[in-house]
C-alpha cells in the first residue's frame, strides 16, 4: 500500500516534511527518476517532413524524458527538492548521478540554443517550472547544488529574459486550466522571485497580476471543470493574487472575486472531481491533478482566510481534495505517472522554502 494514503488529511495539508519517512520519499522519487530517462512516449511536436521529427534526446539533452519538457524540469525540481528536505533520502545517490550525468554544460548549451530559436517554446508553464528549478537549488546548501545551479544559469537567465519581455509584456491573462493558464505561471516566476531575491522581478510580476486581475469581479466558478483540465482557472488566480495583496486588501478582493460560494451552483468548485471512466485515461488523469493543485490553492487561501465566513468552507474542501488526489495520484498507467507525483510533493511540502511564498 502506498504510505501516503495512510498519513490524515490534517498531516498531509501541514505543508512540511517532517513527517516523511525513507518509505515515502522513495515512493516519491519513483517515478519521477525513472521518467526523466524514459524517452519514449514522448510528445515532440508536428511532423516537418518525411525523415520525421528529431529524436527528443537529441534536441533536449537535459529535458527529454516524462513525454514533454515541462514535465521533465518539474520532475527534476522533484528529485532535487527531496534531496534537499530529506536527509538520507535511500535514492540520494541515484538521484545524484542521474542528474551529474544529464546537467553538463554541452547539454545546458544545447537546450538554450534550442530555446533561442525557438523563443515561445513551452510558454509560459515550462518557464514557470525552470525557474522554480533554479530557485531550489538556489535553497541547498550543497555542494551539488551549487555545482547543478551553476551549470543551469544560463537556461535560467534566458528563460528569465524571455518571461521579462515575451511573457509580462502580453495584453491579456489566459483563464485556462492547462498549460497555458497565466495566473500559475505568474505565481511561479513570483516564488522564484522572492526565493533568489530579485526584487526588480517581483514587482513586474505584481504589476501584471493586479494589471490583468486586480478588477475581477463574479468569477463564474460554476463553469469548472472544462476540458480536461489539471489546474482551477478560479482558485489558481486566487491563490496568486493572496502573494501579491496584503491580507486585508486580498479578502476585500476576494469577496469581490467569488460569487457567494455557499450556494449552488457556485459551491461546485470546493467539490473534488471524479475520474471518468468512459473516456481516455491520460486525458481523464488530469482531474487526479486538479484535485490536488486545488488542494493547495484552498489550504492556502484557508490560511489567510482567517475569521472569514469561507475559513472552515476552503479548509474542509482542501482535505476533501488532497484524499481524492492522493487515492487517484498513484497510478503506474504512464499517462499520469510522468507528472503527479511532482504535483504530490508540491501539495505536501508547500510551507517548505520555495513556493506558496507571501
Amino acid at each position: 500500500m502506498n504510505p501516503l494514503l495512510s498519513v490524515t488529511p490534517e498531516t498531509l495539508l501541514s505543508g512540511t516534511s517532517e513527517w516523511f519517512t525513507p518509505e515515502i520519499g522513495a515512493r516519491l522519487a519513483h517515478h519521477p527518476l525513472s521518467s526523466i530517462e524514459t524517452e519514449y512516449p514522448h510528445y515532440v511536436g508536428s511532423v516537418e517532413s518525411a525523415a520525421g521529427p528529431v529524436r527528443p534526446k537529441q534536441q533536449h539533452p537535459v529535458f527529454y524524458g516524462c513525454f514533454d519538457w515541462h514535465s521533465a524540469v518539474h520532475s527534476h525540481w522533484a528529485l532535487i527538492r527531496q534531496l534537499r528536505l530529506f536527509d538520507n533520502h535511500p535514492d540520494e545517490r541515484e538521484i545524484t548521478a542521474c542528474i551529474d550525468s544529464r546537467l553538463t554544460e554541452a547539454n545546458i548549451s544545447q537546450e538554450v540554443a534550442y530555446i533561442e530559436a525557438n523563443p515561445s517554446f513551452e510558454k509560459p508553464y515550462g518557464w514557470g517550472w525552470l525557474l522554480l528549478l533554479a530557485g531550489e537549488l538556489s535553497l541547498w546548501d550543497d555542494d551539488r547544488a551549487d555545482r547543478w545551479g551553476e551549470t543551469l544559469e544560463p537556461l535560467e537567465q534566458t528563460i528569465r529574459t524571455l518571461v521579462n519581455t515575451q511573457f509580462l509584456t502580453q495584453e491579456r491573462p489566459f483563464r485556462v486550466g492547462t498549460h497555458t493558464n497565466t495566473a500559475f505561471a505568474l505565481h511561479c516566476v513570483l516564488d522564484y522571485a522572492r526565493t533568489v531575491s530579485n526584487d526588480s522581478l517581483d514587482t513586474a510580476v505584481r504589476k501584471a497580476a493586479i494589471e490583468w486581475y486586480g478588477d475581477d469581479t463574479s468569477y463564474p466558478v460554476r463553469y469548472e471543470p472544462l476540458g480536461w483540465d489539471f489546474l482551477s482557472p478560479a482558485l489558481t488566480e486566487a491563490d496568486l493574487m493572496r502573494r501579491v495583496y496584503s491580507r486585508e486588501e486580498f479578502i476585500i478582493w476576494m469577496d469581490d472575486f467569488f460569487p457567494d460560494l455557499t450556494v449552488d451552483p457556485h459551491r461546485t468548485v470546493l467539490d473534488p472531481i471524479d475520474i471518468p471512466t468512459d473516456t481516455d485515461t491520460g486525458a481523464a488523469l488530469h482531474f487526479a491533478g486538479l484535485n490536488i493543485s486545488k488542494a493547495w490553492c484552498l489550504a492556502e487561501l484557508g490560511s489567510v482566510c482567517t475569521d472569514h465566513p469561507y475559513e472552515s468552507l476552503f479548509n474542509k474542501s482542501a482535505q476533501k481534495h488532497a484524499q481524492k488526489g492522493l487515492s487517484q495520484a498513484f497510478t503506474d498507467d504512464y499517462a499520469g505517472s510522468h507528472w503527479l507525483s511532482s504535483f504530490v510533493l508540491y501539495l505536501c511540502t508547500r510551507n517548505e522554502a520555495g513556493v506558496s511564498i507571501t
